[in-house]
């Protein structure tokens, strides 16, 4: 029963951890991005791509093992309904966060390009901010 416990809480962990560092990334981006200043796109980009790594690639690969594990270890099917609907949204999730993570390392680049020439931001960031905004919808609504 203790293990179910210690599966619990990490699983617990790794939801707020998905939703905390998302909704973060998501403030701080929009932040920078608001300000139209390259510096402060590439300097909070830089630190976007860190968490993501860090503690967004963790939480994602803890769980589908947590889950796995605590729906086995009380006798549930990964087929049952409403787990068959969470393991659908966390693959829509990743669809979305995949791409997502892309875009903030190329638009994080762009940035960076940027202040090193002296110029504003290129037309492909904002392209590519466009598309990163319209991502973070489906895949915030997801993992909520």
């Amino acid at each position: 029963m203790q293990t179910y416990f210690v599966l619990k809480f990490v699983h617990v962990i790794g939801a707020a951890v998905l939703l905390g560092t998302g909704a973060g990334i998501a403030f701080f981006m929009l932040l920078a991005h608001r300000t139209g200043r390259a510096e402060v796109v590439a300097a909070v980009a830089r630190m976007v791509v860190i968490a993501d790594v860090l503690f967004t690639a963790s939480a994602v690969v803890v769980q589908p093992i947590t889950g796995t594990l605590l729906a086995w270890s009380v006798g549930y099917s990964l087929w049952d309904g409403w787990i068959a609907a969470s393991i659908l949204l966390y693959l829509v999730t990743g669809a979305f966060w995949l791409p997502v993570v892309w875009m903030q390392m190329r638009m994080r680049d762009l940035a960076t390009e940027a202040v090193r020439e002296g110029r504003a931001l290129p037309q492909e960031y904002h392209r590519l901010f466009g598309l990163w905004f319209a991502f973070g919808f489906p895949a915030f609504a997801s993992v909520l």
